[in-house]
């Protein structure tokens, strides 16, 4: 994988505006700047690969801009060695933002084509994360508790199988709404009370449910 003085400036100067936007958790910026955004796109997408916008990388699915991955990194408040539940790898590129970040991730893609195919490439840059092929609203029970979860699709609710799998203390950041959605933070505090924040409007591809598994 290339990453030339030119994709390091690109990134460089991607980071300069998203530290405008209000990312100020040195953690994120350092992952931000570790983490070549263009090696998880088609390659006609490499002259705007670190631009803030979202493009498609197959099966309807999205990566996300990169204030957006920020910015949901930036709500989880990740800590070294913190256990992380992520729903929707996608192309693998939030993945391996939290893996710099000291998390140790586990994962899941409802997708079978963008499972493997992401899989393949997580292995190939050497980023140590567990991808599973399954369903996200169901979480990873044998895995769990989770320190900290994140959900990088649009929700019409806030599953109750991923709340269970939120260890006490733990935070979990999902997008909930039809079409827009508005950006939840769950914190669960000691005793297993739930409390939520609402943090500003966003857009996810839908996390959908039932899907006919291929």
């Amino acid at each position: 994988m290339i990453d030339s003085y030119r994709h390091k400036g690109m990134r460089k100067k991607m980071i300069e505006e998203l530290r405008l936007k209000g990312i100020s958790d040195e953690n994120v910026i350092k992952a931000l700047d570790e983490v070549p955004r263009h090696w998880f796109l088609e390659e006609a997408f490499l002259n705007f690969a670190y631009e803030n916008k979202a493009f498609q990388i197959g099966c309807g699915q999205t990566i996300s801009h990169p204030y957006t991955v920020a910015f949901q990194s930036q709500l989880l408040e990740i800590k070294k060695g913190d256990k992380v539940l992520e729903i929707g790898t996608g192309c693998g590129y939030q993945t391996s933002i939290l893996v710099k970040m000291g998390a140790k991730v586990y994962s899941i893609e409802r997708q079978r084509p963008l499972f493997l195919e992401t899989k393949k490439r997580l292995q190939e840059i050497r980023m140590r994360a567990q991808v599973f092929y399954g369903d996200g609203y169901k979480g990873l029970p044998t895995f769990a508790p989770f320190d900290k979860i994140i959900v990088t699709a649009g929700a019409p609710y806030i599953p109750e199988d991923l709340v269970a799998q939120l260890n006490p203390n733990g935070i979990m950041i999902i997008p909930i709404g039809e079409g827009k959605q508005i950006m939840n933070k769950i914190t669960k505090d000691s005793e297993g009370k739930i409390y939520k924040t609402e943090l500003g409007e966003f857009a996810f591809v839908p996390m959908l449910e039932h899907k006919k598994w291929e």
